[in-house]
């Protein structure tokens, strides 16, 4: 559709990022363990900023646990591909997928084990993660030509900070559930209300910890404050990856037959009016998603 976003980048001393390391030594925060940059994610990130692509090394990097090998060639052999004769090796996987595809694909896997929770609460929490990355490079691709990887990792980061707080924060479970009921607040106001801080601001750590873009970083602080589309502090970047994020959102619980949330009433049509998205466009998005998220299984 020809729309271009600001590229301006966000400079280190922009607020939000100094709040993001305010709150890295808040008391509240302090006590909660972030886990490191997983080695293998390190790994795949300096085979993706090298100047050449190195074939070699991302085969090897793929190949190196037989788990995610095994992911990379189930989806290969997916309909989604429809290929007349199944993949039998990671590297033929990694011809038949691309690098994009490939690349998110292992990125997803890295961060669910790194981040891996036992808890009825994420039940089907890395399914949905993954296909909000699915939909938020969609829509990014489609409307702005975004740097897909931004769309990606803010879509698969966005509600990272979750699993972190079940894991580290005793009764989290119980103010997930509260938050859900609650109509008198947000969900980050009853996060913060019983634990002084919230999955956005968790999320925004472990993407700095992880060596995340800084809009990616910022847009995840930012996903629920939607006052912030229209605020000129921050970068186009970061905003529309704001606005997408619900519209990926709404998209994922469409497929999963799920009503659309308070969030998507209240802002849902700010958020497309801001990124000039129609109603129709939302209903072709649902159905050419459909086939990409059908083959999102862990």
């Amino acid at each position: 559709m020809g729309r271009q976003p600001g590229t301006r980048a966000l400079s280190s001393a922009h607020p939000i990022d100094q709040h993001i390391q305010q709150a890295r030594v808040h008391p509240a925060v302090r006590a909660i363990v972030i886990p490191p940059c997983p080695e293998s994610l390190l790994r795949l990130q300096q085979i993706m900023a090298a100047p050449e692509l190195d074939s070699a090394a991302l085969d090897q990097l793929a190949s190196s646990d037989v788990a995610m090998a095994a992911a990379l060639m189930r989806l290969a052999n997916s309909p989604l591909y429809a290929l007349p004769q199944p993949v039998q090796t990671v590297g033929m996987a990694l011809t038949v997928l691309g690098l994009q595809p490939a690349v998110e694909l292992l990125s997803a896997f890295i961060t669910r084990n790194a981040l891996l929770v036992r808890s009825p609460l994420l039940e089907h929490f890395w399914e949905s993660s993954q296909r909000r990355a699915i939909a938020c490079e969609h829509i990014g691709r489609q409307l702005y030509s975004l740097d897909p990887g931004l769309g990606y990792s803010f879509g698969l980061f966005c509600h990272v900070g979750m699993p972190v707080l079940v894991k580290a924060v005793r009764g989290y479970g119980s103010t997930v559930t509260e938050a859900l009921a609650r109509k008198d607040r947000t969900f980050t106001q009853t996060e913060n209300a019983n634990h002084r801080t919230d999955h956005a601001v968790m999320g925004a750590i472990v993407a700095r910890t992880w060596h995340l873009p800084g809009d990616v970083a910022q847009a995840i602080w930012l996903h629920h404050d939607f006052a912030s589309l229209q605020d000129g502090r921050f970068s186009p970047t970061v905003r529309h990856l704001v606005a997408l994020g619900l519209l990926a959102e709404f998209l994922v619980n469409q497929h999963d037959g799920l009503a659309p949330t308070r969030e998507w009433r209240e802002h849902g049509e700010a958020c497309m009016e801001h990124l000039e998205v129609a109603q129709d466009e939302l209903d072709h998005w649902i159905d050419e998603l459909h086939p990409a998220f059908e083959a999102v299984r862990f």
